[in-house]
């Protein structure tokens, strides 16, 4: 099983009026306090998951970026000295394209990030602003160029379905981002999040989102340019072409085993054969002083039942174009699937071309038809309306 560890930085510069992320703005930063906070961290929870093999590491936030490299290398070594690592491991930082993070990617890359993930958001500078974005769209092109100079594996994100956007306005966006990326693409409808700057001014009808309809036709227009250009969606928001995959988030998806270091960070770690919930705690300095008194951020650690494991496995699972294969499904159900899942749900999902019909596979797999993963949340309540 695959071992992943993902660090959250907490601290933005500003905050973007669409985020609900566990980030904050921070005046001033004691680095060497956060420094131990993180290695005492990752020594504790070496302890607990002796044995297992790193295979991914993904600092994420926040914004990551704006960590000082020495500290990104700091927590790199000690992950290497209290684990084995995959030869081949991938280490994802996310990163801003302003002028000042484009400046440190080389020292980045000299710590051991040799992949970064770029939150562009938009290349129209209008969108930008109205995001909330510090960079310009000629610094998210300039910052793309300078990581594919030094990093052999990127991405970057953008966020469609904005106000007054077309599927024409969408369709050219989409053909330059093509143009500038190098094998993988995470492209996320714009939600309205509860708690956010966007939430309320979007109840003060200060702006207006597609509707469904407009938006459903933004989604078909993205799988296909993308499927035609060789990057189909392999995740319901994800697009890469064949092998540039982020193997970190597999991780997630394939219910493989995770630890979260940081504040707000969730895991999944297997102790004594229990596979558990974690939860850090969520304000950065609670979390300092939970680390400086236990050796951990834990806020909670819950252990998970064999139906929770089920429905966790199959609700990641489905979010993959690939499916979930009955075999990773069968340890939380003894061995039988069906006694779960509505099988006459499931029959008449694949009447109506929303499923596959898994016996026709080689290897049984639950999965959805490309017309089913545009209304995955109710395939998903609908299979499990009896558990």
């Amino acid at each position: 099983m695959s071992f992943g560890i993902y660090i959250h930085w907490p601290f933005c510069k500003s905050k973007c009026p669409y985020c609900d992320f566990n980030s904050h703005v921070a005046e001033t930063i004691d680095y060497k306090i956060w420094r131990d906070a993180y290695l005492t961290s990752i020594e504790n929870w070496a302890v607990k998951t002796k044995g297992r093999i790193v295979d991914t590491v993904f600092f994420g936030g926040g914004t990551p970026s704006l960590m000082p490299a020495d500290l990104v290398g700091d927590i790199l070594a000690s992950i290497q000295s209290h684990w084995r690592v995959s030869n081949d491991w991938e280490v994802t930082l996310e990163a801003n394209p302003t002028s000042f993070e484009t400046e440190k990617f080389e020292s980045f890359h000299a710590a051991g990030v040799n992949r970064v993930s770029l939150g562009v958001q938009s290349l129209y500078q209008d969108d930008l602003k109205f995001l909330g974005r510090e960079h310009t769209s000629d610094q998210a092109r300039f910052a793309l160029s300078e990581a594919q100079k030094i990093f052999d594996r990127t991405s970057f994100d953008l966020i469609y379905a904005r106000p007054h956007q077309t599927v024409e306005m969408w369709t050219r966006e989409l053909e330059e981002a093509l143009s500038l990326s190098r094998g993988h693409l995470s492209l996320y409808q714009l939600t309205i999040e509860k708690g956010t700057p966007f939430f309320t001014r979007h109840a003060r009808k200060e702006f207006v989102i597609p509707e469904q309809d407009l938006a459903a036709d933004l989604y078909d227009v993205t799988q296909d340019i993308l499927e035609k250009a060789g990057m189909p969606a392999y995740e319901v928001s994800n697009h890469a072409i064949e092998g540039q995959e982020s193997r970190h988030n597999l991780i997630y998806w394939r219910y493989g085993e995770y630890l979260g270091i940081g504040p707000g960070a969730h895991g999944r770690v297997v102790l004594d054969g229990q596979r558990y919930s974690t939860r850090d705690h969520r304000a950065p300095e609670i979390w300092l002083d939970r680390v400086a008194q236990t050796g951990d951020g834990l806020q909670a650690q819950d252990a998970l039942t064999i139906e929770m494991q089920f429905q966790e496995c199959l609700m990641m699972g489905m979010r993959l174009r690939e499916g979930v294969p009955f075999s990773r499904l069968e340890p939380f159900c003894n061995g039988d699937v069906f006694s779960v899942l509505d099988r006459q749900a499931f029959d008449h999902l694949v009447d109506g071309k929303i499923m596959e019909d898994a016996s026709l596979t080689d290897e049984k797999t639950l999965r959805t038809t490309p017309q089913g993963f545009k209304c995955l949340n109710s395939v998903l309540g609908y299979l499990l309306a009896r558990s």
